[in-house]
């Protein structure tokens, strides 16, 4: 292990410090680490190519002209990289679905960048985790 030093600005630490009391890290030092790890996980899994599994997260207003139909197409279109879908009617005009999808980071991203663009999408995230290892050293 190598000791490092950082220095953060008091508005930050305090959100630190909270995120420590809610996920009840033991100390300062393992949140920092699982931060790291996601962040490292987020910038450099689009960049090699690596498998991962995915959750697409996102709200649409179902009555929008047509974006039933185009989600649907690009569904379609990106076969291959959706495992399954879960469908919630929110509201009268507003649905929740969130799709599992496997394959590489970058098609994953570009796919929902596709997605959470179509008009009358309000809402969208992509969280993906490398397909193999646990992360922790």
């Amino acid at each position: 292990m190598h000791r490092v030093t950082v220095t953060l600005d008091d508005d930050l630490m305090n959100k630190l410090d909270a995120i420590i009391a809610a996920r009840g890290y033991q100390n300062r030092s393992e949140a920092i680490r699982d931060l790291a790890r996601i962040g490292i996980q987020q910038t450099t899994s689009e960049d090699n190519g690596e498998n991962c599994v995915g959750a697409m997260v996102y709200t649409y207003d179902h009555s929008k002209r047509d974006l039933p139909r185009k989600l649907t197409q690009s569904f379609h279109n990106h076969h291959e990289l959706s495992r399954a879908t879960m469908h919630v009617h929110l509201d009268h005009d507003q649905c929740l679905e969130v799709t599992i999808l496997d394959g590489k980071a970058s098609e994953m991203q570009h796919f929902a960048d596709h997605i959470f663009s179509e008009r009358g999408v309000r809402y969208g995230r992509l969280v993906t985790i490398p397909a193999t290892g646990d992360g922790h050293d």
